[in-house]
């Protein structure tokens, strides 16, 4: 059976979508090829239609994973930091943030990989530098980039402890980050 060009897209979204989704639960040595092809409904054979090896896919996944969205859809600091902090976000690896997920493992993954990698991060700290009111003088943007670090370093450390460690350190991050976005002159 021929498939279309709508549909090629359709199952190549697909395949990125659970790679995506696979390589957040457990990183991207621990999910093979063929384990992503059954999740996203389709056979092994297929998959070489759509990607030229499994650094490729890692290579798009991540592509897709930080690509450009709308910033005026962005919540404000406060509400994203409520969120991201959450031990919902905490307990939802799979479809939470890549960067906490898969920055580890993306250090050993090929140079095309890391760049893609590399300009999802510039661009989260580009937005929430905007939400902060970046400046000319880019004061925000170090600030940006601090609060970013920080929020991703909670979220990798309270998966990685155990309760009620993993619950106060997200608290405690929460609450030192807040107190930096009320502090006047500080952010």
């Amino acid at each position: 059976m021929r498939v279309n060009r709508e549909q090629m897209r359709a199952n190549r979204e697909r395949i990125l979508s659970e790679a995506g989704r696979l390589f957040r639960e457990r990183g991207f040595e621990n999910v093979g090829v063929a384990e992503v092809m059954r999740a996203a409904g389709m056979t092994h054979g297929g998959f070489y239609g759509h990607f030229a090896s499994k650094d490729d896919l890692v290579m798009q996944t991540l592509t897709q994973l930080f690509a450009p969205r709308d910033a005026a859809s962005d919540p404000a600091m406060t509400d994203f930091l409520d969120v991201y902090l959450s031990p919902e976000h905490r307990d939802s690896p799979g479809t939470g943030c890549p960067t906490a997920a898969l920055s580890v493992d993306a250090a050993r993954q090929t140079e095309a990989a890391r760049r893609s990698l590399s300009a999802g991060i510039e661009a989260q700290i580009a937005r929430m530098a905007a939400r902060l009111g970046d400046e000319a003088g880019g004061h925000n943007r170090v600030a940006a980039t601090g609060i970013w670090a920080a929020m991703v370093g909670a979220l990798v450390l309270a998966r990685a402890a155990d309760a009620p460690l993993s619950d106060r350190i997200l608290a405690d991050a929460k609450a030192w980050i807040a107190g930096r976005l009320d502090a006047p002159g500080d952010t």
